[in-house]
């Protein structure tokens, strides 16, 4: 019994439970319990959170800020649309070149965080973004402009075509590899690290912290999470258009992290279902409420951060112990009840 327990408790085997129980959502929508676009909103969700986690490293480990996560996401979509589509290339071939392109620019950003931070670092993340959106625009041959870049599903090793349903288990899964990999850097020395440029430089510096080395590597972290969710977001819906990669999506992703948790990678999860699986999921499904949903969402974001200012992932520990105070309740009664027992008996 303890070694299940013991298991249970693994971080590790908690993450893939997790993805167990995300795959499981699309026999539900062949058994009639969900509607399948159910399935594509709750993907596309999943796809959000992969570059939310980035940021989220970036934000909330190494206090660095950047408005420019929506400009790299689509960038790398473009790219891995033009490589398949256009050139013809292995979606692997693609997906290298649609990380390793943006994760050079998002260097280049963590050079100049160097030389500025706090609120004009995000003004200049924000340009490097709105560079790349007018770009999507404007540069029709390799975007299609205002049009839209179309991509197909992806085709591994060349030989296995997915659909819809088999791309939303490889979304799965590379949501949970991501959620692996970035548990064992936050708890490693990169995560001390980080920890300690963002509480003072000059403290980290002088225990030996490379300021230049951990910025940009947080800065291609950052960068690498939205190119990887880029990818997997143009060949789920298979079309990109320029507005998508706007300001507004930009937002949303700092929403996420502060909502669900900062610092935290299943509240980060947590605030991409918040911010944008729940009003397509359930407000807009009320009536009189749908045209409505956004506006609810965000009296709903308001809630959380009055009440929960670490984040909604705070409700799941306070549930947890609550449980564990009941229990406890329960373990003092039922001793205290054997202890009047044994009294009456002696008696």
């Amino acid at each position: 019994m303890k070694i299940k327990r013991n298991i249970f408790k693994n971080p590790h085997f908690q993450f893939i439970l997790f993805g167990a129980l995300l795959a499981v959502i699309p026999s539900l929508a062949e058994m009639g319990l969900i509607k399948t676009s159910h399935v594509t909103i709750i993907g596309g969700t999943l796809i959000y959170a992969i570059a939310a986690l980035g940021l989220n490293v970036l934000l909330g480990y190494s206090g660095l800020i950047t408005l420019g996560t929506a400009g790299f996401m689509g960038l790398s979509a473009y790219i891995s649309a033009y490589a398949t589509v256009n050139l013809k290339l292995p979606f692997e071939a693609a997906l290298i070149l649609a990380i390793l392109i943006p994760a050079l620019l998002g260097l280049l950003v963590g050079l100049v965080s160097l030389k500025i931070e706090g609120i004009y670092l995000a003004i200049a993340t924000l340009c490097v973004s709105e560079i790349l959106r007018k770009t999507f625009e404007e540069f029709d041959v390799f975007t299609n402009g205002f049009s839209g870049k179309q991509a197909g599903f992806p085709v591994l090793l060349g030989l296995f075509k997915l659909n819809r349903t088999t791309t939303y288990y490889l979304i799965v899964l590379v949501l949970i590899v991501i959620m692996l990999l970035t548990y064992n850097m936050i708890n490693g020395q990169l995560g001390r690290a980080l920890n300690a440029m963002r509480g003072s430089e000059a403290a980290s510096q002088a225990m030996g912290v490379n300021i230049l080395k951990y910025r940009l590597v947080a800065f291609a972290i950052a960068t690498i999470y939205a190119s990887v969710a880029g990818v997997l977001y143009v060949h789920f819906v298979r079309y990109a258009y320029p507005a998508t990669w706007s300001l507004k999506l930009s937002l949303d992703f700092l929403a996420m992290i502060v909502i669900g948790g900062l610092r935290s990678i299943y509240g980060t999860v947590l605030g991409a279902f918040i911010v944008f699986a729940v009003p397509d999921l359930f407000l807009k499904q009320i009536p009189y409420v749908s045209q409505m949903s956004y506006v609810l969402n965000g009296i709903l974001i308001i809630v959380v951060i009055l009440f929960y200012p670490n984040g909604a992932v705070g409700i799941g520990y306070d549930i947890k112990s609550w449980i564990q105070k009941l229990r406890k309740r329960g373990r003092k009664d039922e001793s205290k009840e054997s202890i009047d027992q044994r009294t009456g008996i002696e008696g």
